[in-house]
């Protein structure tokens, strides 16, 4: 695993409001370094812990039994982090002996401390307090058998104990807060990704099929029309019927034309700095020219201008897709009708050929069924295709007008 990778291992790019956020989230169980920190701790506070007990201006001073002892509240602090209750218990096992003794009852404070608190930062709450009244009560008991004098000074100085405690749930609980937050942000930032690559995938599919839509219909009319001039130069070349050809050619250019229109408008869409801009969308009012350009009957009934613009849009394409396969496939002399009405709350798209499929090419299916289906499924409609009984093949669209939120 990649060294930025380990957990609390700071990241390039990383602020150091990201690093302190992520250093108070941290679960003191997954720190970076955790042994050898709480050793150099340990020994840290050993130090300390010898010097007061050096001084010994509270009690005796330490013979080989008090060095033991004390040693025995110290070291434990070693596995602090990861045997709390071990090390807070051997603690307390060993510094009530100790106070017992009378020996400087001010030097193992800084140990006992620092046990009790990573057990509060560690232990659920219920655990840590019972700890601490245990050990609470151990401390004066002992005390209490030493002396009443201090006895009673221990239970002045128990209220360092309490707070000391309430210290550690209160991190915990802020150390929890923060991991929830940590959490929180790391599921909506993996959410917002997810969501970038589910649009990226949507615009990707969305392209292709405009592009299939858009060269297939525009290359397989420009097929058509060329077959046809060639038709007529080889017919009978000694009377050359230059009319024909040349409504062929001019089919031929404005095909063209068309087909890079459209595509100047797809380009569009794909440089614009709006990722939800669709540019100018192609609507009703474009079949005719569409569908005389094939060589095909229109029955247009709508009635009213108030098609949604998307629902527009999925019938024409449906319209162009179904025609260049009409097109492509229906064999020479196939007759085309595109019918486009309302039928209740719904547009019916129905375009019918009666070719026998002796134009039909081999290989690998393409996606244009499949493109026609997404295009009424994207404005909440449905799409069945299927040869029809008396011979040819038949596409037929149901685009609902009222558009659901989810599709408008």
């Amino acid at each position: 695993m990649p060294t930025g990778a380990r957990t609390g291992a700071p990241r390039r790019g990383e602020s150091l409001g990201d690093r302190v956020l992520t250093a108070v989230s941290r679960d003191p169980l997954s720190a970076p370094h955790r042994a050898r920190n709480d050793l150099i701790i340990a020994g840290c506070v050993g130090v300390f812990t010898a010097v007061l007990a050096h001084m010994a201006f509270d009690g005796r001073g330490l013979d080989a039994l008090g060095w033991f002892l004390l040693a025995g509240v110290v070291v434990p602090l070693i596995w602090r982090r990861s045997h709390p209750f071990v090390a807070t218990t051997l603690s307390v096992v060993f510094v009530g002996p100790y106070h017992a003794l009378d020996y400087s009852h001010v030097a193992p404070l800084a140990a006992s401390l620092i046990a009790l608190y990573t057990l509060a930062t560690i232990a659920r709450p219920l655990h840590t307090f019972f700890v601490g009244a245990v050990t609470t009560g151990i401390a004066l008991s002992v005390m209490f058998i030493v002396s009443a004098h201090q006895g009673v000074e221990a239970l002045r100085t128990s209220g360092w104990i309490i707070a000391v405690l309430f210290v550690g749930v209160d991190v915990r609980i802020y150390r929890r807060y923060f991991a929830s937050m940590v959490a929180r942000a790391e599921h909506a930032e993996r959410t917002r990704e997810e969501e970038a690559a589910r649009r990226v995938a949507e615009e990707r599919v969305r392209i292709a099929r405009d592009l299939h839509d858009l060269l297939a219909h525009s290359i397989t009319l420009i097929g058509v029309q060329t077959s046809v001039a060639s038709h007529v130069l080889s017919l009978d070349p000694e009377r050359l019927d230059r009319a024909a050809i040349a409504k062929a050619l001019d089919d031929i250019a404005e095909t063209c034309r068309t087909a890079r229109g459209e595509l100047r408008t797809t380009l569009t869409v794909l440089r614009t700095d709006q990722p939800d801009h669709d540019g100018p969308l192609p609507d009703l009012s474009s079949l005719p020219e569409l569908v005389t350009a094939a060589g095909a009957e229109l029955t247009l009934g709508t009635g009213d201008d108030r098609t949604p613009p998307a629902v527009g849009a999925a019938a024409y394409r449906i319209v162009q897709e179904s025609l260049t396969n009409a097109v492509r496939h229906g064999g020479p002399g196939a007759r085309i009708a595109v019918s486009v009405e309302r039928q209740g709350p719904a547009l019916r798209v129905t375009v019918t050929d009666d070719g026998d499929g002796s134009a039909s090419e081999g290989g690998v299916p393409g996606y244009g069924i499949v493109g026609m289906r997404e295009r009424a499924r994207s404005v909440g409609g449905t799409l069945s295709t299927g040869p029809r009984d008396g011979g040819g093949f038949q596409v037929t669209a149901l685009l609902p007008l009222q558009q659901p939120e989810a599709f408008a």
